[in-house]
């Protein structure tokens, strides 16, 4: 896939159908791979990597480089489309300046489930079918690719590529009971009080990095709430256990009935929270208060909660399912 990838894209700069490519490029590690723009046959043949580990989404670096002059090629995986979507559907996308290459994919890999299942000092990962060979200091060693897939990908709900000019592969289908709300009932089934312990737990570690923002497609305000001195919660450091979690909740609820569930904000956490649980629950609920809706899926849809009809659920509806009044 690889080859054929960046065969594809040094064909689209050198007949001129665009003026740069994006794509992704290994970091500092082999497994590290982040997004990138080459702009030459020289880069591309040299720097482009696609592997089991270009899970980036790559749709939120379309809002900066789609205003620029000319126009860009850009890979997207399937649930990268949703997002593109959603940003064009949100005006935030000059979809003439873009190439969209739809590229097919039946999962990425996660590094920490490599090594959970016993792979120590990893030098390389080849794929192999449906088999990962493994290059490591103490010998070489195989594992199944499933076993080592991103959680996100594991309840992958679709595999049907929403958007694009041209595509590489063959297309998949929406993925109907995936199971990715499955942990969300888990936690609703917990009491109040083992629920709070749950996310002061994991919220507790976060370190204010940002990195969840900065990645998500679906924040893409240019001054930032969370930016502003004079909000109370620009600082790093926080203060007490309600401003640890007030900085995901106000995010959460920013992003809701926009939120593609691409899993972006999990996988780049260095303290390897499940912020993505949070949206999951806004879609979970979303999808039962207000029928069932996949952020970016088409067009022409209006988020539910950026609309309003009359058969709309009443506040009651909190009363109705088990809440209680003060």
């Amino acid at each position: 896939m690889q080859e054929l990838i960046k065969a594809k894209a040094i064909e689209l700069l050198e007949n001129g159908t665009v003026d740069r490519v994006l794509g992704w490029k290994a970091g500092e590690f082999f497994y590290d791979l982040t997004p990138a723009v080459f702009t030459s046959r020289e880069e591309i043949e040299k720097d482009f990597v696609y592997s089991v580990f270009s899970g980036a989404n790559l749709s939120k670096y379309l809002v900066k480089e789609s205003r620029k002059d000319g126009k860009v090629a850009a890979f997207l995986k399937p649930c990268d489309t949703y997002s593109f979507n959603q940003l064009l559907k949100e005006h935030r996308i000059w979809r003439d300046h873009v190439h969209v290459v739809g590229i097919a994919c039946d999962g990425m890999c996660d590094m920490e489930k490599i090594r959970a299942a016993g792979a120590k000092g990893v030098l390389s990962v080849e794929r192999d079918g449906d088999t990962l060979k493994l290059e490591t200091l103490y010998g070489p060693m195989t594992m199944n690719k499933a076993d080592a897939e991103a959680e996100r990908c594991v309840c992958c709900k679709s595999r049907k590529l929403v958007a694009y000019d041209e595509k590489i592969g063959e297309d998949g289908d929406v993925i109907e009971n995936s199971g990715r709300f499955d942990m969300v009932a888990k936690l609703e089934a917990m009491t109040p009080d083992e629920r709070y312990a749950f996310w002061q737990g994991e919220l507790s570690k976060c370190i204010r990095c940002n990195a969840c923002r900065d990645v998500c497609p679906a924040c893409t305000c240019e001054k930032c709430v969370f930016d502003n001195p004079k909000s109370g919660i620009a600082q790093k450091a926080a203060v007490n256990s309600f401003e640890e979690s007030m900085y995901h909740i106000i995010r959460a609820f920013h992003v809701a009935s926009r939120c593609t569930d691409c899993g972006e904000c999990s996988r780049v956490c260095p303290q390897n929270i499940p912020l993505h649980l949070l949206n999951r629950k806004f879609i979970k609920d979303i999808n039962e208060l207000y029928g069932e809706y996949q952020s970016g899926a088409d067009l022409e849809t209006r988020p539910p909660l950026m609309n309003f009809t009359q058969e709309d659920c009443e506040p009651s509806v909190i009363y109705e399912r088990g809440g209680k009044q003060a």
